[in-house]
């Protein structure tokens, strides 16, 4: 998709990240909650108590095939990411973004306690998804993600660029590497021209 006012911002069309500076919005707050369809979104998705249990490479690949599953569907569009240890960002387009956005969270959920379920060594995390189940999901063992997603539907150019350069900066702010382009698991190679582990497509 394309939206008019992406048109004017060349830095996230053509990858010159040092142009993308973080600006400052007051369209959020009115924008917070609101799920649109056809409408980019910035997204996030957190572990329950913030575990860190994306620092195994093999859990994020299970996170890196939903997302392209949802992709090569064309469920899903996404415009930029990144996965740090105990959450997940996103810009993302759906015809229903709240449906896969659900969607994406139980299958990774289950696909995830199966693999801990199938490696002994890793039942800590079970035991931590366990106990930090929250009593109404009588249905199940295990809770992985936090409830909700927490959109805020992108409104802007200024909004677009300061969401971007957050993404993109997150393991930076971190203290993870130097320079975004060394974190793999993110959209900021995309943006340089470089190969990276999803397609992305830009606004």
């Amino acid at each position: 998709m394309s939206v008019p006012w992406c048109r004017s911002v060349p830095c996230l069309r053509q990858g010159n990240l040092s142009e993308a500076l973080p600006l400052s919005t007051n369209t959020m707050a009115r924008s917070r909650y609101r799920v649109l369809g056809n409408s980019p979104h910035f997204v996030t998705c957190t572990t329950v108590n913030w575990m860190p249990i994306f620092s195994k490479p093999e859990l994020v690949n299970i996170l890196l095939d939903s997302l392209r599953f949802l992709q090569n569907q064309q469920r899903l569009e996404l415009h930029s990411y990144v996965i740090m240890e105990n959450h997940l960002h996103m810009i993302a387009t759906a015809d229903n973004l709240s449906k896969e956005i659900g969607n994406f969270k139980s299958f990774t959920a289950r696909s995830i306690i199966d693999w801990l379920t199938q490696h002994q060594s890793q039942s800590y995390w079970l035991r931590c998804m366990e106990s930090a189940k929250l009593p109404h999901k009588t249905g199940q063992r295990y809770q992985l993600w936090q409830e909700g997603f927490h959109p805020k539907m992108i409104v802007s150019e200024a909004m677009l660029r300061q969401k971007m350069d957050y993404i993109h900066n997150n393991p930076v702010k971190r203290g993870y590497v130097d320079d975004p382009a060394h974190w793999r698991y993110s959209s900021v190679r995309n943006y340089l021209g470089q190969p990276g582990l999803l397609s992305v497509t830009p606004l």
